[in-house]
């Protein structure tokens, strides 16, 4: 049942709106497909498995980092932004990946990791030799309190205190993550510069946009002002629950600061030339949708971004759901968002949310009717799993800090699954980097293909129904209501579509507005309206009609 959708050509026309409702597929290369037996995917390997995507019906990959890396933090520690690390290939092997690509009618967008550099990066190296050096002030550099402690109380997501002492400038610098993830300083005009300079090489390659990592954490406060605390009620500790104290304080001032607004004004700038798009991370617990909302209006900035309200560990309900686009109507009707349910930092939501097939099924049907653009993570079209590790397989350094109260986030990041009867699931012919678990090879590609019940065939099926009615991708949404396990709402635009959605194990009624309407997604079991526009859904049951 591969459908591989084909173009004329190797050249994508050309839709400055592309991106609007676009479904995009992430990449995470070092899990994705190995091509030279050495256990770590590559751009060869994407390139391989690209027909695949197509398939799904997919309008772009985005893929995670794969530049010059020491790999502390496995590629979101670059310290070359212009090249390919060796383990993941060469330009020439990229060129030839956005080439493929374009062919089969899918765009490419990469992930750019603007904010901090890894301490390998020459820019770093040099930035640290002394206070008076061209690039002193590329870093987040300040001097410690008069007893020698840090310079305010900022906290670093990946544990303790965000500042790291250097000895040879006497300063203390600022890293977010982790130590060897130096913060960049955006107040130095040099740094925007070098930075949209990255973005316009990567343009010049073919790529139609990028994923923009952490987009809210680019400046800090430049008066270096301590956080306030955080009230325990209002705590939300969706990365590692109940261990880190990151979570503690209002971040108001080590990021979403104002000064970002004109930064990526000045990226758009650089965007629109080529027709390319992007998506930014908003890493917000409290204020992720009302940032975003801010980020993506008027136009000229970043036209999406990627809140966290549907990566939470709390399952999302009728209610959650309508929560969260009344906040996201309020906050900017215009605003675009970029829905994902799983990605490489989180656990995947099938277990998250302790799923069956049929409700996976039915949150899949839901995420490809709602207003905005999609990312589908890497295998959650096979309802995959998160992988239970040993603490002797991990690799995640932040796995590793909160073991065990948080696993971390390798559970996610294992490999792709391919083939069944395969130790490796077909992604490589060495020995995997992460371990192919036994509960994923009987999911993998091959035995799902020709199983209409699939979870792969039903994601496919939804993909195509969402291309087949434009205004499940760009139409408005009106009327949303929940009722229990109930929600429902319209798309409204070229035409018009009834939703509703059983988010529950009973059977609930649904009434459909006044007027007529036609059935659809017959093909993945959804219900029929009755003559009085009343329908019946059982367990986990969607309703779509047309009105005619």
């Amino acid at each position: 049942m591969t459908l591989i959708k084909t173009v004329e050509s190797n050249v994508l026309a050309a839709d400055p709106d592309w991106w609007r409702g676009a479904v995009i597929y992430q990449i995470y290369p070092r899990s994705f497909q190995d091509s030279d037996g050495d256990g770590v995917g590559d751009l060869r390997g994407i390139a391989r498995r690209l027909p695949h995507i197509a398939s799904l019906g997919a309008d772009a990959v985005w893929i995670s980092p794969f530049f010059t890396s020491p790999m502390k933090d496995y590629g979101y520690d670059v310290s070359d932004y212009c090249d390919v690390d060796p383990m993941f290939g060469t330009l020439a092997d990229f060129d030839a990946l956005v080439a493929q690509a374009h062919g089969l009618g899918l765009r490419v967008m990469i992930d750019l990791v603007l904010s901090h550099t890894s301490n390998q990066h020459p820019w770093f190296m040099e930035s640290r030799k002394s206070r008076v050096n061209p690039k002193a002030d590329w870093y987040v550099w300040a001097d410690p309190k008069g007893d020698g402690t840090p310079p305010n109380n900022w906290l670093s997501i990946f544990g303790g205190p965000a500042w790291k002492w250097d000895g040879r400038r006497e300063q203390y610098y600022l890293h977010n993550f982790l130590t060897s993830q130096p913060d960049l300083n955006f107040h130095e005009p040099a740094v925007q510069d070098a930075l949209l300079d990255v973005a316009r090489f990567w343009l010049e390659r073919g790529v139609d946009g990028f994923r923009l990592d952490t987009i809210n954490f680019y400046f800090a406060d430049k008066y270096l002002r301590d956080n306030p605390r955080l009230p325990r009620e209002l705590r939300n500790d969706s990365i590692a629950p109940g261990v880190n104290p990151y979570n503690h304080q209002l971040h108001m001032f080590d990021k979403n600061q104002p000064e970002n607004l004109e930064f990526l004004k000045k990226f758009r700038a650089v965007l629109d030339p080529y027709g390319a798009a992007a998506v930014g991370e908003v890493g917000d617990a409290q204020f992720g949708l009302e940032i975003m909302a801010e980020y993506t209006s008027g136009g000229d900035k970043v036209q999406m971004c990627y809140p966290f309200e549907m990566l939470q560990p709390k399952l999302l309900t009728a209610q959650g759901l309508a929560d969260v686009f009344a906040r996201l109507h309020a906050a900017a009707p215009g605003a675009w968002p970029c829905w994902s349910y799983s990605n490489h930092d989180t656990v995947r939501h099938v277990t998250r949310w302790h799923l069956s097939h049929e409700a996976a099924k039915t949150y899949a049907t839901l995420l490809q009717c709602l207003r905005g653009s999609v990312c589908l993570y890497q295998g959650e079209e096979l309802g995959l799993p998160e992988a239970e590790l040993a603490f002797e397989d991990l690799h995640d350094p932040y796995g590793i800090e909160f073991w065990p109260e948080f696993k971390g986030r390798d559970g996610c990041r294992t490999p792709m699954v391919w083939e069944s009867d395969n130790r490796s699931g077909g992604f490589s012919t060495g020995e995997p980097w992460l371990p192919v678990t036994g509960s994923h090879l009987g999911l993998s590609v091959e035995a799902q293909e020709d199983d209409p019940d699939s979870m792969l065939n039903h994601y496919r099926a939804v993909i195509a129904l969402r291309r087949a009615h434009p205004v499940l991708r760009h139409g408005s949404t009106e009327a949303m209501k929940a009722a229990g396990p109930l929600v429902q709402f319209l798309r409204a635009g070229e035409e018009t579509v009834f939703c509703a959605f059983n988010l529950g194990d009973g059977t609930v009624e649904a009434m459909l507005p006044g007027g007529c309407w036609a059935p659809l997604g017959q093909e993945i079991g959804a219900a029929t309206p009755q003559a009085d526009n009343r329908v019946s859904l059982g367990p986990w049951q969607v309703c779509l009609a047309k009105r005619i």
